[in-house]
């Protein structure tokens, strides 16, 4: 049965409960990434391999980059009607539920599993799945369903493979220890497609995004002694290279490549809102940093959405990262 306070489930306690459950919603969260996508694919996959009814839920549209997974093309917005009452919904890869964004429907928290790796997450489901030394979510996810003796077959794999790579930056990040690469090379066994992943995540780029990449890069700024670069994308740079935010990606991790630069940050001010993707390479705290500007993350990587103006955003950000050692 779940458990009403928040202590950490076991991974057993987790598997009686899949297996108890009829149904479920795999949850992801808002501007999805291969982590939170990948993690909810997979265990949807293998639920339905045992029987179960199973649906996705995602506010926003599947990104063009993450199309090819396996189900991909059933996640959607709308809930069915007919959901049963004892419907699990799963979180994959969100430290608080409100990542899910607006449209989630409300939920009873005894109908809520947590699964996640992020440092502070605030155990808001009946069950809190959390493992923070592993790399990605999907990884998370695969002890699950070793306990549940599902067998992972190439589309599981596939999915599964994608979340690591997505954050192991495909096996460049800090987090890609020999474990990491020994659990990659079991799923490449199992079937995970790895040609097809770097092609589709990390190689096929529309034109326009590597528009987008230079006009942000010729305005990019360094501080601090060029140990902090930054620069900002607005709605003015989308139209001018005919990009989207889906295009703006991977920017930041380019700010961070630069030699010298301890820490990156983009500003994405579009949409009506500023959000800000910070990178780290060791030194400084991206988690914290981004956690006093209500944010959160990794060490390395983290983000926050920020209400005001974009010189106010980069003002609080400089402010926050001088705070946690730049």
């Amino acid at each position: 049965m779940l458990q009403s306070d928040v202590r950490a489930a076991t991974t057993e306690e987790v598997a009686a409960e899949l297996r108890r459950r009829p149904a479920f919603v795999m949850v992801s969260h808002v501007k999805p990434d291969g982590d939170t996508l990948g993690a909810g694919l997979a265990l949807g996959i293998a639920l339905r391999a045992l029987g179960k009814r199973v649906h996705y839920f995602q506010q926003d549209p599947v990104p063009r980059n993450l199309r090819f997974l396996p189900d991909a093309e059933f996640v959607s917005r709308e809930v069915p009607a007919d959901l049963p009452q004892d419907t699990l919904w799963v979180f994959c890869d969100m430290s608080d539920s409100s990542r899910a964004g607006e449209f989630l429907p409300s939920l009873e928290r005894r109908n809520i599993l947590n699964i996640d790796h992020h440092l502070a997450n605030s155990r808001f489901g009946a069950l809190n799945y959390i493992l923070e030394a592993e790399c990605s979510t999907g990884a998370v996810v695969l002890k699950l369903l070793r306990a549940l003796g599902v067998a992972v077959t190439p589309p599981i794999a596939t999915a599964l493979l994608t979340t690591i790579m997505t954050d192991t930056g495909g096996f460049v990040h800090s987090n890609t220890t020999a474990d990491v690469l020994r659990l990659s090379a079991d799923l490449i066994d199992a079937g995970a497609n790895k040609e097809e992943i770097t092609n589709e995540v990390f190689a096929n780029k529309r034109f326009a995004a590597i528009r987008l990449l230079g006009t942000t890069l010729a305005a990019a700024r360094l501080e601090e002694d060029g140990r902090f670069c930054w620069a900002v994308v607005d709605d003015a740079m989308l139209a001018q290279c005919d990009a989207d935010g889906e295009d703006t990606e991977e920017i930041v991790q380019h700010l961070r490549s630069v030699e010298g630069v301890e820490i990156a940050a983009l500003f994405k001010a579009y949409d009506g809102e500023v959000r800000v993707s910070l990178r780290s390479n060791g030194h400084v705290n991206a988690q914290a940093a981004a956690g006093r500007l209500g944010g959160g993350g990794h060490f390395r990587a983290s983000g926050f959405t920020f209400v005001g103006s974009v010189d106010d955003a980069i003002a609080a950000a400089r402010e926050a990262l001088r705070a946690e050692g730049l």
